[in-house]
C-alpha cells in the first residue's frame, strides 16, 4: 500500500471500531450507540447514514467486550414451539433483524419433548449466564403454568398463539379474517359452508375453527362440516375426498394454504370445478397459492412486522424502558381474494 494511505477499517482482519463507523456516517459515537441499542429520537437521515456505514465498513459489535464491560452474554434466546417447519420463518427474520440492529445475537430453540422436558429446557435458557433475554414465540401457559414471568432472572417476553387458556401477549392467533371470510362469501351467494381445521395442539388452529362457527351461527349460515388436519397437504387431500365433495358445502375454509392446496388438488382428482361447484379460501399467502390452478384466495399476515416488533418490546423491556404497543391485529392481516373464490353456484 503507498505510502500515506491508511488502510479501509475492518479490512486485513481488523474489524472496524464504533468510531469509524462514526467518522464514516458522519455523527457522533454517541449517535451510532443510541442507534445500535434500538433506541427512538434519530432522524431519518441519521438512521440512513448510519445504517449505510455499519454496512459498508461490514461493522459488528464486540460482544466478547461488551460482556466484559456489563456482564451481559449478548445474546437473546427465541423459543419456538418445536423445530416444525409451520414456524413462519418471516417471523423469525424480522426479529433478527431487530436484535441485530440492537447489536444481539440471536439463540433459536425449538422446546420439544414432553412437558417436564420442555419445562426443564426453560429453565436452563433462563440463567444469567447464558442469555440476556428470552422472546418466546409459543405459550408458557399449560406447559410451565405455575412460573411467574416477573421473577424469571431474566426478561421474558411471549408473544406466541394464545387463545382464553394461555397466558400470553401476541397476535399470532387471532382469527378475525375467518370472519371477515364468512362475511365476504355470505355476500357471495353462500350459505352452506366447511372447515378444515389445523392441529388442535395450537391455539391458532383452535382460534380459527371457533371463530368460523361463531360467525356461521351467528349469520344463519350452515356448517355443513368441520374436519379435524393436521395443517399438512395431505390432511387438505383427505378431507376434499372424502368428506367436502359429498356435504353439500359451496365454501370451504382452510387453516391454512397447505391445507387448501390439498383440497384444490382433492377436488379437481374428482373433476368438481373450483370456483365454480366450491370455493376455497386458505390462510398465510405462501408462495404456493400464486402457483395452483387457480390461484388461491388466502389471509396475508405480516410476519416479519410482527416479529421485529415483538422483539423490539423485549429490547424495551431488558432496558427498563416503557413497552412500545404490539400491532393492532387488523394491521398485520390483509384479505387476499384470489380466483379459487367465486359466487355460490346457482340453484
Amino acid at each position: 500500500m503507498p505510502t500515506g494511505q491508511t488502510e479501509p477499517a475492518g479490512r486485513a482482519g481488523r474489524a472496524a471500531t464504533i468510531h469509524e463507523v462514526a467518522r464514516a456516517a458522519g455523527v457522533s459515537h454517541q449517535t451510532v450507540s443510541r442507534f445500535l441499542k434500538g433506541r427512538g429520537g434519530l432522524k431519518p437521515q441519521t438512521l440512513e447514514k448510519v445504517t449505510q456505514a455499519i454496512e459498508r465498513l461490514n461493522y459488528r459489535p464486540n460482544l466478547a467486550a461488551r460482556s466484559m464491560r456489563t456482564r451481559r452474554s449478548g445474546r437473546i434466546a427465541v423459543v419456538l414451539p418445536d423445530t416444525t417447519d409451520f414456524v413462519p420463518t418471516r417471523l423469525l427474520s424480522g426479529a433478527t433483524d431487530a436484535a441485530h440492529e440492537a447489536g444481539y445475537l440471536l439463540d433459536v430453540v425449538g422446546l420439544e419433548g414432553d412437558a417436564a422436558a420442555r419445562a426443564d429446557r426453560m429453565r436452563t435458557l433462563l440463567s444469567p449466564e447464558n442469555v440476556d433475554a428470552v422472546l418466546s414465540f409459543t405459550p408458557l401457559a399449560t406447559r410451565m403454568a405455575d412460573l411467574d414471568l416477573t421473577s424469571f432472572p431474566v426478561p421474558v417476553l411471549v408473544d406466541g398463539e394464545y387463545d382464553d387458556n394461555m397466558r400470553a401477549q401476541g397476535v399470532l392467533a387471532d382469527a378475525s379474517p375467518i370472519a371477515e371470510i364468512v362475511r365476504r362469501l355470505a355476500a357471495d351467494g353462500h350459505r352452506r359452508f366447511a372447515h378444515v381445521a389445523g392441529s388442535d395442539l395450537w391455539a391458532s388452529a383452535r382460534n380459527r375453527r371457533r371463530v368460523y362457527e361463531t360467525t356461521v351461527a351467528q349469520l344463519g349460515l350452515t356448517s355443513c362440516a368441520v374436519v379435524d388436519g393436521d395443517w399438512t397437504v395431505r390432511s387438505g387431500w383427505e378431507a376434499a375426498t372424502t368428506v367436502l365433495a359429498h356435504c353439500g358445502a359451496t365454501a370451504v375454509l382452510a387453516a391454512n394454504d397447505r391445507v387448501a392446496f390439498g383440497i384444490l388438488q382433492g377436488l379437481q382428482s374428482l373433476d368438481i370445478d373450483v370456483p365454480g361447484q366450491i370455493s376455497v379460501f386458505g390462510w398465510d399467502d405462501d408462495e404456493i397459492g400464486h402457483y395452483t390452478r387457480p390461484t388461491l384466495s388466502t389471509v396475508s399476515v405480516d410476519r416479519e412486522r410482527q416479529g421485529r416488533e415483538a422483539m423490539r418490546r423485549l429490547l424495551a423491556l431488558l432496558r427498563g424502558e416503557e413497552s412500545p404497543s404490539p400491532p393492532h391485529p387488523s394491521d398485520l392481516h390483509r384479505l387476499l381474494p384470489r380466483q379459487s373464490t367465486g359466487p355460490a353456484p346457482a340453484g
